[in-house]
């Protein structure tokens, strides 16, 4: 039986590859999966053809009353909602898979649905009480209450410590202040999780998760953002005056708040990706048939090469963004304890990946890309939010990197603890600081010290691309050695460096997830058949080798102070002061 406590990429840090938790690669239960194949397929009837009707709501700024109506029928808000209650009870592969689906036709619809399951009301799924879920599962399965996340405020973006918004005991319900910024789904929800102050200790705000509906006196919601992208979904700000939340729409553990607002993102990063997978397939489509349509110098653009480059790059990152999409939802599913590093791994590759994918797609179409005619420049557009909420990517890779280090200090400060007694304990002491030389040992020369060094379940024919994945996977955990004896408590202003470490554990989580996807088509396939899928995961690791060498070698060897120098510059003349004339 699998140990559920395992977190692969945390462990990895230290040296140890522990590939039960990827391998077999998923796949979806057989029930679940012909009732996921109806709903994919109704999703298409419902919203194929309607290019026009989307490229008008993007330039009205909103989704008309009728359509939303056209989701709530189809079930749309119900999709991870228990059956007895309305809903279709999907688990995390299967509504990612759905919401992929969605995103291939339009991103404003799919952010509207997500935002109401993957963290608007996925805070009752994860924490509710049978009271709590009883009173609401119902009305937010039909739509009749669409959800929305509040956690964001003026002061408090990617720093959730610095909320405003306060909730004080009043004795049987608590008083409600404050307000919340570009609110997803603000505008129409009726439903809302929001995060508020409930004390302090030792300093530091306490925060808690609070149900608050529209229908209490005091709630109100500001006009609809006018945004850049995914114009047609409802964002808003949403305003608290003196609002009084009966004690029993408290949400999880009072005080507790930052640990379930952190678990439902992480929870519902698998949506965001899911999303991100449906635009890139889309972009493919639309690349490959334009590549073979326009014809330039008597042929068409997609004989050249610099093209075909263009498409199987977008193929490259199109396969792995899903293969990881598709492995941090079965972690959830599976209800693995801790996948915060994986799921912030996947939500910072997918939303670059999508960008790279649309920049590249509007690129090959050329000048019609950057027409609104076509979909392409609506899909960039709508594609750069993604490295941006939901946790932006510069504070995810900050959490990537400090998390892994903080847990191989906290292993040597353990050791440091025990080998203060070497002299009561010769042998202890002696066993302890023998381990570690031998782990060291192993990650400069390669000579394996356990079974847990090698990726064995790999495919036999992916072997040079195991050893990749096992090559780095020492040297990853030498870079996290060499930083922690280099930087010790100062590493936490280390950002270069911890970006460099943060981008080594991106392409590593995303390659062994290429890997076992690779496998489990060549045992279900055969070699012949999987062929293509093996050039991608012979690209994938060549890249992922060159770039992670890249960051190892800038470890020490880097310009890193000479960077900061010039930021420092641009900030004192408050620009750029070197004008030719």
């Amino acid at each position: 039986m699998l140990d559920k406590s395992i977190v692969f990429m945390r462990s990895l840090a230290a040296g140890e590859i522990e590939q039960e938790v990827v391998f077999p690669f998923p796949a979806i239960d057989p029930d679940e999966g012909e009732t996921l194949g109806a709903v994919i397929e109704s999703v298409d009837q419902m919203l194929e053809g309607r290019d026009e009707e989307f490229r008008a709501w993007d330039v009205a700024g909103e989704l008309p009353a009728e359509f939303l109506e056209e989701m709530k029928e189809f079930g749309l808000f119900g999709l991870i909602i228990p059956e007895d209650a309305g809903g279709m009870e999907f688990g995390n592969l299967a509504y990612s898979r759905t919401l992929q689906q969605v995103a291939r036709h339009d991103a404003s619809v799919a952010v509207t649905i997500g935002a109401h399951s993957s963290i608007g009301m996925r805070g009752l799924k994860l924490y509710g009480s049978d009271e709590q879920k009883a009173k609401w599962y119902e009305k937010l399965a039909t739509g009749e209450m669409i959800a929305a996340f509040c956690l964001t405020e003026p002061g408090a973006g990617s720093d959730a410590a610095a909320v405003r918004t306060t909730a004080s005991d009043e004795g049987d319900h608590y008083l409600l202040n404050g307000s919340k910024i570009w609110i997803t789904n603000g505008g129409m929800a009726d439903f809302f999780t929001v995060f508020a102050k409930t004390g302090e200790k030792d300093g530091k705000s306490k925060l808690s998760a609070l149900i608050v509906t529209r229908d209490m006196e005091g709630v109100s919601t500001g006009h609809h953002e006018d945004k850049m992208g995914l114009r047609a979904s409802s964002t808003t700000s949403v305003y608290f005056e003196n609002v009084k939340v009966p004690k029993e729409n408290l949400l999880g553990p009072l005080n507790g708040g930052f640990k379930v607002a952190m678990n439902i993102l992480n929870n519902g990063r698998s949506g965001v990706g899911g999303g991100a997978v449906g635009a890139m397939k889309k972009l493919i489509a639309l690349s490959a048939r334009h590549a073979m349509e326009r014809k330039q110098f008597g042929r068409p653009i997609g004989s050249f090469g610099l093209i075909k480059q263009k498409v199987g790059h977008m193929m490259v990152d199109c396969y792995a963004s899903e293969a990881a999409v598709t492995m941090i939802a079965a972690l959830a599913d599976r209800e693995y304890e801790d996948f915060s590093v994986e799921a912030a791994i996947v939500k910072i590759f997918s939303s670059e990946a999508m960008w790279r994918t649309a920049d590249e797609a509007l690129q090959t179409a050329g000048g019609g890309g950057y027409m609104r005619e076509l979909p392409y420049e609506r899909i960039m557009r709508d594609a750069r939010i993604n490295r941006i909420w939901e946790g932006t990517n510069d504070i995810l890779r900050l959490y990537i990197a400090l998390t892994v280090l903080n847990d191989v200090g906290q292993g040597l400060r353990e050791m440091a603890k025990s080998l203060k007694g070497i002299f009561d304990h010769p042998i202890k002491g002696f066993g302890l600081l023998t381990n570690y030389a031998r782990k060291r040992a192993n990650w400069a020369t390669g000579l394996p010290v356990s079974s847990k060094t090698e990726l064995d379940k790999v495919h036999v024919a992916l072997r040079p691309q195991a050893e990749v994945f096992e090559d780095l996977t020492r040297e990853l955990a030498a870079m996290v050695d060499r930083l922690l004896r280099k930087h010790g408590k100062n590493i936490i202003d280390k950002q270069f460096a911890t970006r460099r470490l943060a981008d080594v554990m991106i392409d590593m989580w995303i390659l062994v997830c290429v890997l076992s996807r690779v496998t489990a088509s060549i045992e279900s396939k055969g070699l012949e058949a999987a062929e293509p899928e093996i050039q991608i995961a012979r690209v994938f690791a060549g890249q992922a080798k060159r770039r992670t060498r890249a960051n190892f070698r800038k470890i020490d060897n880097n310009d890193d102070e000479l960077i900061k120098a010039l930021a420092e510059h641009a900030y004192q003349a408050e620009g750029y002061s070197w004008d030719v004339i």
